[in-house]
């Protein structure tokens, strides 16, 4: 089958889908030939470091910044030839919280209602809805610029819904929010899927990672790993992971780390991560590790194997990229 009717046919099962996308700024390359599609009901996170490219995905992929190469559609509509028709299928919250800080709330969603065309009742339907399953009713006559953080997103979540987008992208939505208040978010965010709106969120918090159906993990412009978070911890590292629980975990990482077959030590939730190189024997190093411990009268808890967390794959992932680099 040709790439145009394979690229039509994924178009219909997607309520986003995106192939090739490349964005230059001058000879800087920003993003670099990637695809990604989202799915009705669907939550996708796209994590990477700050300057990994996620946000300018977002901007291409929303329309409000046009792709170097590449193709997007949203429902359907051929986002680079028909932009403002795509849209209109769209909601985007941005880092930034960009409403008015001196305006009340209900003012700012009847101002971001008016820009979306809506009017007369359904314009009040959509305020009252959004009011309400923000939770914001209580809050409707506070400036915005009152609010707390979490709230301000909530806010701005709430303007990018009042015209009932089939797809929402939410570009670092948690950053700087309480643990708390970042809880509740991705609450709302669940909801909203349920109901059969896509979801896109860009994040650099691993833990958030476990509550997409799927993920991308990007880099220097490119979606180096993809699958559901589930199957990326399954994947096979080249580097072992121990974890030891012990009295003084500083003072055993200052011995482990002088082991040649140690990588580093990490402090993890009052205990310590041992990555090994690669080929290292976990068992043969357990066995070391606990004779060298017991020699300098380092009494410990548990010293085992344990799986890998995502962060643990992504920085196995960025270092077999520098390896293929440098051969």
């Amino acid at each position: 089958m040709p790439a145009a009717e394979v690229f039509r046919d994924d178009v219909n099962r997607s309520i986003i889908q995106a192939q090739g996308l490349v964005r230059r700024f001058g000879h800087f390359i920003a993003v670099d030939h990637v695809d990604v599609s989202l799915s009705r009901g669907e939550v996708f996170g796209l994590l990477g470091a700050n300057g990994a490219g996620k946000t300018t995905t977002i901007r291409m992929l929303c329309g409000t910044l046009p792709p170097s190469e590449g193709y997007i559609t949203v429902a359907g509509i051929d986002m680079v030839h028909h932009a403002r028709r795509a849209r209109g299928q769209i909601g985007y919250v941005t880092q930034r919280f960009t409403l008015y800080a001196d305006l009340q709330v209900q003012e700012n969603l009847k101002l971001q209602a008016g820009l979306y065309g809506l009017a007369g009742q359904r314009k009040q339907q959509r305020i009252q809805w959004v009011l309400d399953h923000l939770n914001l009713t209580s809050l409707n006559r506070t400036m915005a610029g009152e609010l707390p953080l979490g709230y301000q997103r909530r806010l701005a979540l709430a303007a990018a819904l009042l015209h009932d987008p089939q797809v929402l992208f939410l570009d670092e939505p948690t950053s700087g929010v309480d643990p708390i208040a970042r809880q509740h978010f991705w609450e709302l965010i669940y909801d909203l899927a349920d109901a059969g709106i896509g979801i896109l969120v860009t994040t650099h918090y691993m833990d958030e990672a476990l509550f997409c159906d799927r993920i991308a993990l990007m880099h220097a412009g490119k979606i180096v790993a993809e699958d559901t978070p589930q199957q990326l911890q399954q994947r096979p590292l080249k580097t072992p992971l121990l974890e030891l629980q012990a009295g003084d975990c500083a003072a055993c990482a200052l011995l482990l780390n002088a082991l040649p077959e140690v990588l580093e030590t990490i402090p993890h939730a009052g205990q310590l991560r041992i990555r090994l190189k690669s080929g290292a024997d976990s068992a043969l190093m357990i066995d070391k590790i606990s004779a060298i411990l017991r020699s300098h009268s380092m009494p410990y808890i548990r010293l085992e194997p344990i799986a890998a967390e995502l962060e643990d794959v992504f920085v196995a992932v960025l270092e077999e990229l520098e390896e293929d680099s440098a051969t």
